[in-house]
């Protein structure tokens, strides 16, 4: 054979096999998708208090894992233990309050008792009054004094019971139902609750990372001081839109991680994103912005893909680890011996790079 023999049938065989590799991809990308654009993602919590004040105490270190309700830190709580104190004094000054007001309408009571009474009174003399004048045995200035005396009880009268009401008005229902009561409580149940607050605890369990809080600072409230990494793990990976027409939650998955060089793990889908950020409209009243672009061929939109292992890891990775994610749509029964076969290739080759 000669040298243009050998020559030639060379560039059939590479003209074949990149025939063949480029087949090998199309059918690939349909039917066994893999990206290396995938990332182990764990829940952040932005741990902030509920109030402001100085820092009394920190009770964790940085990196220590901690477990759902353990203090965090502690603000001084020496304001907030003065307000529960005022609070107190607050409600047994509305109890004083009410027991003044009790007493005076008690005694408002028994002024209508005297002042009715004294109507009483002030009405039989007139009615003799009226008696007399008809028989002319009085004379008619008595006669109107009698009168303006019974109006001036009756009036005596009238004044007591707008006291009475009005003492009523004021001191409300009895017992705890009162609403001075109630409304000193509630004011002692929220100092109670702010003392409480100074008490910052972890929303979950996890552990805390990059830790820069010292004794002695000032935060505000509602401002992240403490960020806390939870321990479950959410595994996302970005494929080529076109690439997951054949994949539906629950199919089978491999992932590689670049920690573990040499190691498969078995998952299954569990959610694809409904959407990225360019599919979202603000109603910002502005018009369309338009994108131009002079490019023949457009980068490929990526969609996430949420992916959750099947076993446990022997050791839990950090937040934002990477990784590699082949996918088995569950039509595709057949390409199942190259899905291993890429996925294992894969975490071979994270030996070297």
């Amino acid at each position: 054979m000669t040298p243009d023999q050998t020559f030639a049938r060379w560039v059939k065989v590479a003209i074949a096999a990149f025939v063949l590799l480029f087949i090998y991809f199309l059918l690939a990308d349909s039917f066994m998708p893999m990206t290396p654009e995938a990332r182990v993602m764990r829940p952040v919590t932005r741990i902030a208090p509920e109030l402001g004040g100085p820092v009394g105490a920190v009770l964790v270190n940085d990196h220590q894992h901690v477990e759902k309700g353990d203090v965090l830190f502690q603000l001084d709580p020496a304001p907030f233990q003065l307000a529960v104190d005022q609070a107190q004094l607050n409600r047994e000054q509305a109890e004083r309050e009410n027991a003044r007001l009790e007493a005076e309408l008690t005694s408002a009571q028994a002024e209508l008792a005297s002042a009715q009474a004294t109507a009483a009174e002030r009405q039989g003399e007139l009615r003799r009054a009226e008696t007399l004048i008809a028989r002319q045995s009085v004379s008619r200035q008595q006669y109107e004094q009698q009168v303006a005396a019974e109006r001036t009880a009756q009036a005596s009268v009238a004044a007591a019971r707008a006291k009475i009401v009005s003492l009523e008005v004021q001191l409300g229902d009895a017992g705890e139902t009162n609403l001075r009561l109630r409304q000193a409580d509630n004011a002692l149940a929220q100092a109670q609750l702010d003392l409480a607050h100074t008490q910052v605890r972890a929303a979950q369990a996890g552990s805390v990372t990059n830790l820069q809080l010292e004794v002695g600072d000032y935060v505000q409230a509602g401002q992240p001081v403490i960020a806390v990494v939870a321990d479950e793990i959410d595994i996302i990976a970005d494929f080529r839109e076109k690439s997951l027409r054949h994949v539906a939650p629950g199919d089978a998955a491999q992932i590689v991680f670049d920690a573990w060089p040499g190691h498969v793990f078995d998952a299954r889908v569990v959610a694809m994103d409904a959407g990225v950020r360019e599919g979202q409209l603000a109603a910002d009243g502005q018009l369309a912005d338009i994108p131009t672009t002079d490019r023949w061929v457009r980068d490929a939109q990526r969609l996430r893909v949420h992916v959750a292992l099947t076993e446990p890891t022997a050791h839990l990775l950090p937040s934002g680890a990477r990784a590699t994610v082949q996918l088995q749509p569950g039509g595709a029964a057949l390409a199942k011996p190259f899905v291993w076969l890429q996925a294992h290739l894969i975490s071979l080759l994270h030996y070297v790079y």
